[in-house]
């Protein structure tokens, strides 16, 4: 059971966090100007939406439940089944920012969950 709640963390906080991260640099916008300070007034910017600590702190959750479940997992089992963290995030990528996701992605992220499928079903 604690493996399910870790993966759960896993997959959905940590890309639900990607996704919050990626919405608050779509609302600040690209990076045209690669100076030192430039990027460091682009930095303090983006501390500055809700979006950017929410997607910190789901990540945080994210990460610190991957290492609580590599102190008792093999890493040769854990990190194939964070894998469905690609799922979700096309998932995601579709429904909360509304991104095209085109047919041959669809197949690829089809063709992952099998092998997540496949490394579940050979754990110890």
């Amino acid at each position: 059971m604690r493996e399910a709640i870790l993966f759960f963390f896993i997959v959905v906080a940590g890309t639900a966090g990607e996704l919050c991260v990626s919405r608050a640099m779509k609302g600040i916008g690209e990076v045209h100007d690669f100076r030192p300070k430039s990027i460091l007034s682009f930095a303090l910017q983006s501390l500055r939406l809700p979006w950017m600590w929410l997607g910190i702190a789901l990540m945080s959750l994210g990460f610190f439940s991957l290492l609580a479940i590599l102190s008792f997992q093999e890493v040769s089992f854990v990190v194939p089944v964070s894998a469905l963290s690609y799922a979700a995030g096309a998932f995601g990528a579709k429904s909360f920012l509304g991104e095209r996701v085109s047919r041959n992605r669809w197949i690829g992220i089809a063709v992952v969950c099998l092998g997540v499928t496949i490394v579940w079903w050979s754990r110890k």
